[in-house]
């Protein structure tokens, strides 16, 4: 069966239709953590589960969720399809950028960031790789003529920090630094154009609603020729299913090149998910659930803040009230946190502001 994404993607899908396709049984406000499926996607995955234990699958066919979860991913991060490779994890790609570089290259990147963003730059010290890490605010500010790369996260996972992407650009563009964009807890919630920096990386799993094993790298098309793909493989093949067996090297002349051999059937339940969203639109998404984070904030007496990623201090008791309300969240640095995106309502944001009012610190909050 052939699937157009594109025509799909041009479908526009409300988001009271789209909040409609999620069955949580609690109060879910940990999309930060891993993102929850949409009804298409837990009926494609069975699908496809069911013909795997039949021995009816057809392994030519799992490229076509792929193909359309590529072309939808791109139309969210303001790409075409030939800029977007796909793999299995940010780090993978961290690394392909990290193996690149020169030795003695500056990297520079946010104090406290997503260590899968840091160690790949980390482990080529050998090389003489120097990471050199500053506050998230002062890393526009920071970049040089020393700093060959700047590697940093959209948006922090700890907190829901927002980097400053139009300073990053400005700095990359007057420098000559290139970027690698960690997109992560971003695309899906937060408009991102990848085709301003030189390479971005986005983990599916968590705000694009897809199982483990999906991710996304985006490359500058005049860099393209520039980085050596160290993990080629089959998948990486310009005829992938003519390039299993054999010398000589025959990759794909885009972005496919950096392609991970994928795992089947992460990418069948990703393609409608990453398709909803792309149908909702990033406009919608984005409003929906920064105003919602801040209808929560407002419930507890704070000020409105940019991200859909709320983190507060509080005391020993929010988390038996959390639990007997069932609302779920996660604890990270330190301190709870929360997040808001398209599965959830005006009254999951009221629920978890009733039930927190009295367990947080308010004057300890972290304002994104």
């Amino acid at each position: 069966m052939k699937i157009d994404a594109d025509a799909h993607d041009a479908i526009p899908v409300t988001l009271a239709a789209a909040r409609a396709e999620f069955d949580a049984a609690v109060t879910y406000l940990d999309t930060a953590t891993f993102g929850l499926p949409p009804r298409r996607s837990w009926a494609a995955l069975l699908q496809a589960l069911a013909q795997w234990r039949a021995g009816t699958a057809d392994a030519v066919a799992y490229d076509l969720p792929l193909a359309a979860a590529r072309s939808s991913y791109a139309r969210l991060a303001g790409v075409g399809p030939s800029v977007v490779a796909v793999g299995s994890q940010v780090s993978v790609f961290a690394g392909l950028i990290a193996a690149n570089l020169p030795g003695g290259s500056e990297v520079l990147t946010a104090t406290g960031d997503f260590t899968s963003i840091l160690f790949p730059f980390y482990a080529q010290s050998g090389r003489g790789i120097r990471v050199r890490e500053v506050p998230l605010d002062r890393i526009a500010d920071c970049v040089t003529s020393r700093t060959t790369l700047v590697a940093v996260s959209a948006v922090q996972s700890a907190d829901g920090r927002v980097a400053d992407l139009d300073a990053l650009h400005a700095a990359s563009r007057a420098t000559g630094a290139r970027v690698l964009l960690d997109t992560t807890q971003a695309v899906g919630w937060l408009p991102v154009d990848a085709s301003r920096f030189a390479y971005t990386a986005c983990g599916g799993y968590k705000w694009l609603l897809s199982p483990r094993g999906t991710a996304y790298f985006t490359i500058n098309p005049t860099l393209i020729d520039d980085l050596t793909p160290h993990y080629a493989g089959w998948y990486a093949g310009e005829d992938r299913w003519s390039s299993i067996y054999g010398g000589p090297l025959r990759l794909a002349g885009d972005a496919r090149r950096f392609d991970v051999s994928p795992a089947w059937h992460a990418w069948v339940a990703a393609a409608p998910a990453v398709r909803l969203l792309a149908q909702v639109g990033t406009a919608s998404l984005h409003r929906h659930a920064v105003g919602l984070a801040n209808r929560f904030r407002a419930g507890i007496g704070l000020e409105p803040a940019h991200s859909a990623i709320v983190s507060l201090v509080t005391n020993s008791g929010a988390a038996d009230a959390m639990a007997a309300a069932r609302i779920k969240a996660s604890a990270r640095a330190g301190r709870l946190r929360l997040s808001f995106h398209v599965s959830t309502s005006d009254q999951d944001a009221d629920l978890a502001a009733d039930v927190l009012r009295r367990h947080i610190a308010p004057s300890h909050a972290a304002t994104p």
